[in-house]
């Protein structure tokens, strides 16, 4: 270990690994799930044919996010990370739909890419000193036109929209990796190593950057995707 290191530079190392652990732990199970939905067509073709039931998953999914993210301090550690990775498993069931539209070998091939490009923007707001607050509000507030041109692309059905709003997806995505990753320092609460809080505070990080990595990811796939035939 680094003779060199303070208490408050472990505890902040420690935390930010346990935040990309779960990380990782979030995105394998998703993985996992997607791909074993993949092996059996059948499940992914009823899913697909039963829209209400889609739509169930959707809203969900949607409801675990603001409960994770607005309320995790208020759950104990054992619900936080249940409720983590039961999102992350039922975010597999829905995710594994980009297989009836994408070759295999083509998402394959941009999760690569994805990771790769999570990884640097990772680094990079983990060691630049400079402040990413700016990047982060401006990327937020990117998020929500796309969100907004989204909602009114479903009634346009305009590929030009679909092609701009995943250009600006990925770069909204991959400014908010680096603004995010910065953000973990902010988020570790020193001498609280070991805690129930300790481990919601991680989780509640994992959640963030599990949400920019999959955001990436999807449209990194709407750009680079090759589409079945």
């Amino acid at each position: 270990m680094d003779s060199s290191l303070t208490r408050a530079d472990i505890e902040t190392r420690n935390f930010i690994t346990h935040v990309y652990q779960w990380m990782s732990a979030g995105l394998a199970l998703t993985g996992m799930i997607a791909v074993y939905m993949a092996a059996n067509p059948g499940m992914i073709l009823a899913l697909a044919r039963n829209q209400l039931l889609f739509m169930g998953l959707l809203g969900g999914e949607l409801v675990l996010v603001i409960a994770l993210a607005g309320w995790v301090k208020k759950m104990s550690a054992t619900t936080a990370a249940g409720a983590f990775l039961f999102y992350a498993a039922l975010n597999g069931v829905t995710i594994s739909m980009i297989f009836l539209i994408y070759t295999a070998s083509s998402i394959g091939a941009t999760f690569f890419v994805a990771a790769g490009m999570f990884g640097a923007m990772s680094v990079y707001g983990a060691v630049t000193k400079t402040d990413l607050t700016s990047m982060g509000n401006f990327c937020f507030m990117g998020l929500i036109g796309i969100i907004l041109a989204g909602l009114v692309n479903i009634f346009l059905r305009s590929p030009a929209v679909s092609w701009a709003t995943s250009i600006l997806g990925v770069l909204i995505f991959t400014g908010l990796t680096a603004y995010d990753t910065q953000k973990l320092k902010a988020m570790n609460v020193l001498g609280n190593e070991g805690t129930d809080e300790d481990k919601k505070e991680a989780i509640s990080g994992a959640l963030t950057l599990y949400l920019d990595f999959i955001n990436l990811f999807l449209s990194l796939l709407r750009l680079m995707g090759r589409r079945r035939d």
